[in-house]
């Protein structure tokens, strides 16, 4: 009867355990390492993305860089922004062309269509630039306290029955809102990059569009000024737009003036 073969090398299972233990150290110097994420940067993404979400467990951010005005400074600027733009409709019989109303950490301003252009034009009237010049100037009050200046365009459906061409409604829309921006711009109200037109067409009406009357309703140019969330740890609008930039890749060098960027080549 042949004799059993001993086995060999018993101490085997060590070189096993071994490499498992090294590889289970490698997963977590990995995980370690990724841990160490810019906590600032990455409350500022999270923020961005959603405005609205609570994030815990984090030592105090500070305020956006930059900020030299308090919560209590925004919240008296907007209040100021809206009992000068009623006083000013009040003084010039404007309230059936004019509108104005304050939320929180902004003031809505809607302007009837016929103020500002005509027909299907998008070239601003002079009725319209001595307004926008008296809104200019209240603006320019509280500038240090605005986060932005947004600008909408608003058409009415000519046709009840059928919607408009999207090219000549989108474009006349935004065309309008743009000529408003411009001309706020040239008045130096504020920071450019804190000025933002945007074309909405037929699309978010306040009237139906059955008779003449309903339809002059949904002509119109609004102004939404947000005041500054100092707060906020995303930071500003401005902010929060190369924050969100940087998680599509390396951004372009560039260099801040006046709080707007800037890139070094053109």
């Amino acid at each position: 009867m042949k004799a059993k073969k001993k086995g060999g090398g018993g101490a085997n299972w060590m070189d096993t355990y071994g490499d498992m233990v090294t590889l289970l150290l490698c997963f977590f110097v990995m995980l370690f390492a990724m841990s160490k994420v810019d906590e600032t940067k990455w409350i500022a993404l999270v923020q961005s993305l959603n405005p609205s979400a609570v994030i815990t467990g984090t030592s105090e951010v500070p305020p956006p860089e930059g900020s030299t005005v308090s919560p209590e400074q925004v919240e008296q600027a907007m209040g100021e922004l809206y009992e000068s733009m009623q006083q000013f409709i009040e003084a010039s019989n404007m309230g059936s062309s004019v509108s104005v109303g304050k939320g929180n950490g902004y003031v809505f301003i809607s302007f009837d269509d016929a103020v500002f252009f005509k027909g299907d034009s998008y070239e601003l009237l002079d009725e319209g630039k001595r307004l926008l010049d008296e809104v200019a100037v209240t603006i320019q009050g509280v500038s240090e306290s605005i986060n932005e200046i947004r600008v909408l365009g608003h058409t009415a459906q000519a046709d009840p029955n059928s919607p408009n061409n999207p090219l000549g409604d989108r474009f006349l829309a935004s065309n309008r809102a743009t000529t408003v921006t411009v001309y706020l711009q040239e008045k130096n109200v504020i920071d450019p990059a804190r000025l933002v037109s945007v074309g909405y067409g037929q699309w978010r009406p306040i009237s139906s569009n059955a008779t003449s009357d309903e339809r002059a309703k949904n002509r119109r140019v609004e102004l939404i000024v947000t005041g500054l969330d100092v707060d906020n740890q995303a930071g500003d609008n401005i902010e929060q737009y190369y924050t969100m930039r940087e998680s599509v890749g390396d951004m372009e060098e560039f260099t801040s003036t006046s709080g707007a960027s800037e890139q070094v080549q053109s």
